[in-house]
């Protein structure tokens, strides 16, 4: 039989330091580190490659699935369970909604419990025909009926002889929901938690003890933020009750991590391997004892709303998708994605909730993602990515604990701070376009609008039978989504009486005037305005005359740099006060443009979210809008 021969043997190994030459040579002498090593906003560098030698002295790629610290995973499957979520108006209507689910791929319900519902005979319609010991159960309460539905559900459970070590999910009692979304402290919450935990210990495979770190993505938290946060919430809850007579095995055993999920492909999957290494360290370091299943992280992921939109909205779908995929690499126990018209409907749609199921059983009966255990293991990449995030997420972390604790932070506000912090910084990144919406910001329908579909589905918010108007306030997590300003900003024009009109005037190099006026169109597109786009013009005047004719608001001079210093004086000279002039472009000759009086300027470093807000002050509010239509004077 012939040897085997090693084909790559005959080459000799090539070093980091020659691949980062040739990559610099390539780059014609521009920095290597300037260019393409990426300082991402989570607080680290990114590489644009890595090697073997980069994950060599990582201990957590030579554990295998399943063992400890579960970097790779808590199971030797990757099965997560398909989660929806069950909100109807009465229980007949969710049960019946539960049982059309069930029958449709569905593994995980949650139900969104009314106050009057908190009771066993609701249990009996809610439930019937349900098996409750075949499928995850979730119900989703206000924080003062948590007891009760422990309760309800227990005793629906010795009613019907169901064996309650049999039924698995959880009841959606949150710590600190009031401080993170309402903005009221809770008056005492190891009170109400250590009742929570007492009343559900006869469910042992009932979760009760949620962090929400949903939250935290969904007010615009960077990985990190979100991870560090997370760990330190779950800590609090781990160490205080621990501190008033539970065991380390009692309270980890009821706390159920939500993680939202966002469009960072690769790092979402390195979050979540990060989360069950960190998670599991935090346990073991109470004891070698509990390095076991107690060690052992539950992660639930809900897609992010931060970076859904309601214009061209069918794109929140190939976003869900991604995260879902991340998830589903990552590891999860389960899995909700929410439908892709959550921003602007109320009440979700049958045909956008079949999709989001859809979504999921493709990525399982399809795609078989269920069948490999974590299939990111080895990536030189996202090894490292697992390592960084959980370094930084780490130092978060340890910040929490040494300023005082989660508990104490977020009653004074300051974790709040922290993610509002974050929300603004990326709403900056969103309005400069060096975070992409596609469909928002970047490349828009310009043909559509959402009048009838916000006028249909105003948003309201599940009530809750608490009063909190005797509660001290405290500064509440900001919600605002990453589409929110310029959606704002769109529904002004499409609301308003009159819709900017804004012409191309092409003229000179065929490349770059073609180049800009597409600039821009998808620039101006983004406030939903109407844009006139033209193939050229022989002069200035002849595009101005037709500027005139076609009502403009604002004419676009698109040129070539070089050209400017010749064809915008004409322009503006021609327009005068009675139009908006804008060179798109940032020429060499700018500031003697300036100089003459051409105020306005659109390039790829504008702040597009500020230059639009102000032609809308100027169009859109009528403080200022144009008042002569008139041709050029011939």
């Amino acid at each position: 039989m012939a040897k085997e021969k090693r084909f790559f043997s005959d080459f000799p190994p090539t070093t980091r330091k020659e691949w980062i030459e040739k990559i610099t040579s390539d780059l014609k002498g521009t920095p290597f580190d300037k260019k393409l090593i990426w300082k991402s906003p989570e607080g680290f560098e990114v590489f644009p490659f890595y090697r073997r030698e980069d994950i060599d002295s990582f201990s957590i790629t030579k554990v295998p699935p399943a063992t400890f610290p579960y970097v790779r995973s808590t199971k030797l499957n990757n099965s997560w369970h398909v989660c929806e979520r069950v909100s109807e108006t009465s229980p007949k209507k969710a049960n019946e909604r539960a049982l059309y689910i069930l029958n449709r791929g569905v593994t995980s319900l949650q139900f969104v419990m009314h106050d009057d519902w908190v009771n066993i005979e609701t249990l009996e319609v809610l439930l019937n025909g349900i098996a409750i010991d075949a499928i995850e159960l979730n119900f989703a309460c206000c924080i003062s009926r948590a007891v009760s539905m422990a309760n309800a559900l227990s005793g629906y459970c010795n009613k019907h002889n169901i064996p309650s070590d049999k039924i698995e999910g959880s009841i959606d009692y949150v710590p600190f929901k009031r401080e993170l979304v309402r903005g009221k402290k809770t008056p005492n919450w190891l009170t109400e938690a250590l009742q929570v935990l007492k009343v559900a210990s006869c469910l042992p495979h009932i979760r009760v003890l949620m962090v929400n770190a949903y939250f935290l993505s969904n007010a615009g938290a960077y990985i990190t933020e979100e991870l560090g946060i997370a760990l330190a919430w779950g800590v609090e809850l781990l160490d205080t009750l621990g501190e008033n007579g539970f065991s380390i095995e009692e309270v980890a055993n009821k706390i159920k991590f939500n993680f939202g999920v966002g469009s960072n492909y690769f790092m979402e999957i390195a979050k979540f391997r990060a989360a069950r290494w960190l998670w599991a360290e935090i346990i073991a370091s109470h004891g070698e004892q509990y390095k076991g299943d107690v060690a052992k992280i539950h992660q639930h992921a809900i897609t992010s709303s931060w970076n859904m939109t309601v214009y061209d909205a069918y794109v929140n779908l190939l976003r869900t998708q991604t995260e879902a995929m991340s998830a589903a690499l990552g590891g999860v126990d389960s899995l909700m994605i929410l439908p892709y018209d959550t921003p602007f409907s109320a009440t979700p749609t049958d045909f956008s909730l079949r999709i989001a199921r859809n979504q999921q059983l493709l990525l399982l009966e399809e795609s078989h993602f269920d069948k490999v255990v974590d299939p990111a293991a080895g990536s030189y990449y996202i090894e490292t990515l697992t390592q960084k995030i959980a370094e930084k997420a780490w130092s978060i972390f340890l910040d929490i604990q040494h300023r005082g604790g989660f508990a104490k932070l977020v009653q004074q506000g300051e974790i709040q701070q922290m993610v509002n912090a974050s929300n603004n910084k990326r709403h900056e990144a969103v309005a400069k376009r060096r975070e992409s919406l596609l469909g928002t910001n970047e490349f828009p329908n310009f043909t559509e609008r959402a009048i009838d579909r916000v006028k249909a589905n105003p948003q309201t918010a599940h009530h809750c039978s608490i009063d909190h108007s005797k509660e001290e306030d405290v500064l509440a997590l900001d919600f605002r989504r990453a589409a929110s300003d310029f959606e704002n900003l769109r529904l002004a024009t499409d609301f308003a009486s009159h819709q900017p009109v804004v012409f191309m005037l092409t003229i000179g190099n065929l490349a770059m005037r073609l180049a800009r006026s597409q600039f821009a169109s998808n620039f101006f597109g983004c406030a939903g305005y109407k844009l006139i786009d033209n193939l050229g013009f022989d002069s200035v005047e002849q595009g101005v005359v037709e500027a005139f004719d076609k009502k403009a608001d604002i004419i676009v001079l698109c040129s070539s740099d070089d050209e400017y210093e010749q064809y915008a004086p004409e322009a503006f000279k021609l327009v005068g006060e009675r139009c908006n002039l804008v060179i798109a472009g940032n020429p060499a000759c700018r500031e003697q443009l300036e100089t003459l009086g051409i105020k306005h300027f659109i390039h790829v470093k504008s702040n597009v979210l500020e230059t639009l807000q102000h032609f809308n002050e100027l169009l859109v509010e009528g403080k200022n809008v144009s008042e002569s239509k008139k041709g050029v004077e011939q």
